[in-house]
């Protein structure tokens, strides 16, 4: 990226924003359908410039093909979200488009934004929250892997097995199952290496990243007319909400940024370990096949 492009990035990215708000406003059709997508983009490019600005590098200036990568790879791990939900059906689409071309690019953008939301606005945590968060140092991780391990499994089959009951769990299985690994593999960027080491800093900031932007998500996603809506199983659960999301429901962003952070350090790890057709060719096999099954079982309606 060029010095002027690193000077205008992050202005420029406010004014889509602001052009964005103000279309919808005005009751643009396009901006209607396709506006949580300039929210998103314009507040992630926005944080990455910020980020450059305190930090003096950030995720997108100092590695633009890692960037792609984060952002393909937030596609890949939504869509095992996206899997799950075709058991549980707490979350539907509506009004999305009707031509496959621009649903399935609507679907990509709109997904790849997911793991750069979380940790382009933890990186700026990390730089204007200072402080270690101290705590009793864990001991040694490892007599905790066969309960994790445990956990994580059944974490990963109750939602699918008994939906209306372990619905809450797909929020946790990624941390419980993974942590493991990536402590015997990749110890330092582990969650589970910070609190052997008597740190919460990282966990403390990922867990509030989680619930700043399901902030954002839901509030961006209210306004829009391309948009998701949720049914969960339990009446109470519906009762009260702020904007589409039921209020209990934001419990889940906090561990669900713990999950990203756990899932992006396995796939690191993992693309060190596997071939080509592995990290490349099954995710996009994957990814398709999960298109398909959202166009047939979540989408609720489409705009011409």
């Amino acid at each position: 990226m060029t010095g002027f492009l690193k000077r205008i990035y992050g202005p420029g990215a406010v004014l889509v924003f602001a052009g964005a708000w103000w279309g919808l406003l005005q009751g643009c059709p396009f901006l209607k359908t396709w506006f949580y997508l300039f929210a998103w983009w314009s507040y992630i490019l926005f944080a990455d410039w910020l980020n450059l600005k305190l930090r003096g590098t950030s995720r997108l200036t100092s590695s633009p093909r890692g960037f792609a990568a984060l952002c393909a790879t937030s596609v890949f791990f939504w869509l095992i979200f996206e899997w799950f939900n075709l058991f549980l059906k707490n979350w539907s689409y509506i009004n999305v488009p009707s031509s496959i071309f621009l649903r399935w690019l609507g679907y990509t953008l709109a997904f790849a934004t997911v793991l750069p939301g979380i940790f382009e606005t933890y990186d700026l945590l990390e730089r204007v929250l200072p402080g270690r968060y101290s705590l009793r140092p864990l001991g040694d991780p490892a007599r905790t892997f066969p309960l994790l391990t445990l956990l994580g499994i059944l974490t990963l089959i109750l939602p699918v097995a008994y939906p209306h009951y372990f619905f809450s769990l797909v929020w946790v299985w990624a941390f419980l199952l993974l942590e493991p690994i990536n402590y015997l593999l990749a110890r330092e960027d582990s969650l589970l290496y910070d609190l052997e080491e008597g740190s919460f800093r990282r966990p403390f900031l990922l867990l509030l990243a989680g619930l700043l932007c399901g902030l954002f998500w839901e509030s961006w996603n209210y306004w829009a007319g391309t948009k998701w809506v949720y049914t969960l199983p339990w009446a109470w659960l519906m009762r009260v909400k702020l904007f589409e999301m039921p209020l209990p429901g934001y419990l889940g962003f906090p561990p669900f940024a713990l999950e990203c952070w756990s899932m992006w350090t396995f796939a690191r790890i993992f693309r060190r370990y596997s071939g080509s057709v592995l990290v490349i060719i099954f995710p996009v096999l994957f990814s398709l096949w999960i298109f398909h099954q959202i166009d047939k079982h979540t989408v609720l309606s489409f705009i011409p």
